[in-house]
């Protein structure tokens, strides 16, 4: 049996390197993830105030269009951040040398997230849809 020839000291560096790299990347799509989340939450909230209100008796409610214009505030919002973070997160791999590629998942998610939001954005908007 035969030891294993020891790597030299460039050869170690490099592999350190390349795991920082990934864990960098990594980090980047948690930070994505994230904002996903978050982006979700102000949607899902945004159209959840909007269809809640709406069953309310309008007498009860001082501005009739107060929940309409709260819900399109937060589903406005929640897409903006989500466009903003993902824009964000393809420019800095980028700056790292690994541009994003059609398997990167993260931005899969993202889209449609910001999907969903714009579907909520238009059915409150010109009252249209399943919802």
């Amino acid at each position: 049996m035969t030891a294993a020839t020891p790597k030299s000291a460039n050869e170690l560096a490099e592999a350190r390197t390349d795991l920082a790299l990934e864990r960098t990347v990594m980090a980047a799509d948690r930070t994505l993830m994230a904002w996903v989340r978050t982006a979700l939450s102000m949607i899902s909230f945004g159209f959840t105030i909007y269809k809640f209100l709406q069953t309310v008796p309008n007498k009860a409610v001082v501005n009739p269009q107060g929940p309409r214009n709260l819900g399109l505030t937060l589903i406005a919002l929640g897409i903006i951040s989500l466009v903003i973070s993902s824009v964000q997160y393809v420019a800095f791999l980028r700056r790292l040398g690994r541009p994003p590629r059609w398997s990167h998942m993260v931005l899969w998610i993202a889209g449609a997230v910001g999907l969903i939001g714009l579907v909520a954005l238009v059915n409150i908007v010109f009252r249209i849809g399943p919802f």
